[in-house]
C-alpha cells in the first residue's frame, strides 16, 4: 500500500492488550460458572442432578443473553442512533444554502435545505461547477445536476423517491445526457471521487439523484434495518426508471446506476435485470461491494476459470468486467477485444479491501483471494490460521477506511476515471487528458 514498513510489532502493547482481554473472558467465565450453579443446586432440591445442571445451563445462557441483548446491546444502539442522528443533523456555519433556483435545497426547490442531512448537503455544496470543468479541459461545459432527498424530507421511501423525481424534473435532469442514479453508503454518504470524475469526463452533461435511507454506519444500518436500504434504491429506481422508459429513446439521457459499499449492495437489489430486459438502462459502475452482494458473489463464484477470485473473469466480458488499480483482469482467458452488450456493468474492487473479500468462512478454510496469485497490494507474507485469520479480517474490515486513497475501501479517482470510462463510453478524451485529468483530481 505503499507505506513504510513498520518498526516494531508493539510486542508489550500486544502482550497487555492480550491479558486484559483474558481477564475479562474468564471473569465472564467464572460469572457464569456460578450462575449456573447457584440455579442448579436449588433446582437440585425437586428434581435429578442431572436435569438440574441441564437446567441451570439453560438458565445461565438465557440470563446472560438477556443481559447482553435486551440491556447492554439496546442501550449500545440507543447511544449510536442519538449520536449518528444528530451529527447528520449538524449544519456547518460554513454550510449555506444554495442561491441558484436550479440547486437542490434552494429557495425555488421541492426539498428544504435543513432536511437533507449533513451528507445531502455535502454532496449538494460540493463538486465542481461548469466554471471549473470548462477551465480544465479549455471545452464548453454545463452545469452538473445534482440531486439529493434527506431521511427527514418524507416518511417513507416511496414519498421520499416521488420527491427525487420532481425535483430531478425541475431542474432538467432528464436534458443532461447521463443521469446516474446514486445509492448512497449508510450515513447518507456519497463518494466525492465517483461523482466529480464522471462529471468532469461528460463535460458537465451529468444529473445525478441519491436518495438518503439511513443515517447509521453501514455496519449498523445492516444490523438493525437490514432491508430497508434495498427498498429505498428500489423506490427510487422505479421512480426514475418509469419516467425515462416514458421519454423517447433518441433524446433521453443514458441511465446509470452507481453505489459503494453498501450502496452497491442495495443498488445491485434496486431492480431485477430481467425485468429491464425489453428496455435496458445503459450500465452500472459497482465500487467495494462488499461480500453479502448477492449478485457479485454470484459472478465471482461462476468466473472463468483460472482467473482470480480478487479479479475475475465472467464469460467474455461483454456484460460485466472487474477492475482494480491496474485496470481490468488480463491473462491467456481474457478477451480484451470482446465489444461491450446493451449494458455495460463494472465492479471497482481493490484485492486489499475487507468489506469485499471479508468472508465468514475464513474461520475454518483459507479464502480463495489469498491463493496465488495474489492480488498486487495483498502482502506475501499474509498466512491463513484457524479462527485467527477472522479475527485479522474483522479488524481489518473496521479499519478499512483508515487505508492509504487507491487501496483497502478508499476508492481513487484516478480509478473511477477508468471505471467511468468503460461503462460510459468516454471517447473523445486523449490518453494525455486522461492521465492530466487523474492528476488533477488526485490533488489533496
Amino acid at each position: 500500500m505503499e507505506l513504510e514498513p513498520v518498526d516494531t510489532a508493539h510486542p508489550l502493547e500486544v502482550a497487555l492488550i492480550a491479558l486484559a482481554i483474558f481477564a475479562i473472558l474468564m471473569a465472564l467465565a467464572r460469572l457464569f460458572q456460578l450462575t449456573f450453579r447457584f440455579v442448579a443446586i436449588r433446582v437440585n432440591r425437586f428434581l435429578p442432578r442431572r436435569v438440574s445442571s441441564v437446567i441451570g445451563v439453560i438458565a445461565a445462557a438465557a440470563l446472560f443473553w438477556s443481559v447482553i441483548s435486551g440491556v447492554l446491546f439496546r442501550v449500545a444502539l440507543r447511544v449510536a442512533d442519538a449520536s449518528f442522528q444528530e451529527y447528520d443533523e449538524l449544519i456547518e456555519p460554513e454550510t449555506e444554502p444554495p442561491t441558484d433556483a436550479l440547486k437542490t435545497g434552494s429557495s425555488a426547490s421541492l426539498l428544504a435545505w435543513n432536511e437533507l442531512g449533513r451528507a445531502g448537503r455535502e454532496f449538494i455544496s460540493s463538486g465542481p461547477t461548469r466554471e471549473d470543468i470548462s477551465a480544465f479541459s479549455g471545452r464548453r461545459a454545463l452545469e452538473p445536476v445534482r440531486v439529493y432527498v434527506g431521511l427527514r424530507s418524507a416518511d417513507t421511501p416511496e414519498v421520499r423517491a416521488k420527491l427525487a423525481l420532481e425535483e430531478l424534473k425541475r431542474v432538467g435532469g432528464f436534458e443532461r445526457s447521463v443521469l446516474i442514479v446514486v445509492t448512497p453508503t449508510g450515513t447518507g454518504w456519497v463518494d466525492p471521487a465517483a461523482i466529480d470524475s464522471v462529471e468532469h469526463l461528460h463535460h458537465g452533461a451529468v444529473a445525478s439523484v441519491a436518495l438518503q435511507y439511513s443515517y447509521l454506519a453501514s455496519w449498523l444500518s445492516l444490523l438493525v434495518e437490514p432491508g430497508y436500504g434495498a427498498d429505498a434504491a428500489r423506490a427510487l429506481f422505479n421512480e426514475i426508471y418509469g419516467y425515462w422508459i416514458a421519454l423517447p429513446k433518441d433524446s433521453r439521457p443514458r441511465l446509470y446506476l452507481h453505489g459503494l459499499s453498501l450502496g452497491a449492495t442495495n443498488s445491485e437489489q434496486s431492480t431485477d435485470l430481467i425485468e429491464v430486459l425489453g428496455d435496458p438502462f445503459a450500465g452500472a459502475l459497482w465500487s467495494g461491494p462488499p461480500y453479502s452482494s448477492r449478485l457479485w458473489r454470484s459472478l465471482t463464484d461462476r468466473r472463468n476459470p483460472g482467473s482470480p477470485a480478487w479479479l475475475p473473469q465472467f464469460r467474455d466480458g461483454s456484460f460485466v468486467r472487474f477492475m482494480n488499480q491496474d485496470g481490468e483482469a488480463a491473462g491467456p482467458d481474457s478477451a480484451p477485444n470482446a465489444s461491450w452488450g446493451p449494458m455495460r456493468v463494472v465492479y471497482l474492487q481493490y484485492a486489499s479491501d475487507p468489506v469485499t473479500f471479508f468472508d465468514y468462512r475464513s474461520f475454518y478454510r483459507e479464502p480463495e483471494w489469498m491463493l496465488p496469485p495474489r492480488g498486487p497490494d495483498v502482502s506475501p507474507q499474509l498466512r491463513w490460521y484457524p479462527v485467527v485469520t477472522l479475527l485479522q479480517l474483522t479488524l481489518d474490515m473496521l479499519m478499512a477506511t483508515t487505508a492509504p486513497i487507491g487501496y483497502g475501501h478508499v476508492y481513487a479517482p484516478a480509478h473511477y476515471i477508468d471505471a467511468w470510462i468503460e461503462v460510459t463510453d468516454v471517447r473523445d478524451w486523449s490518453p494525455e487528458e486522461i492521465t492530466r485529468l487523474k492528476q488533477h483530481l488526485s490533488k489533496p
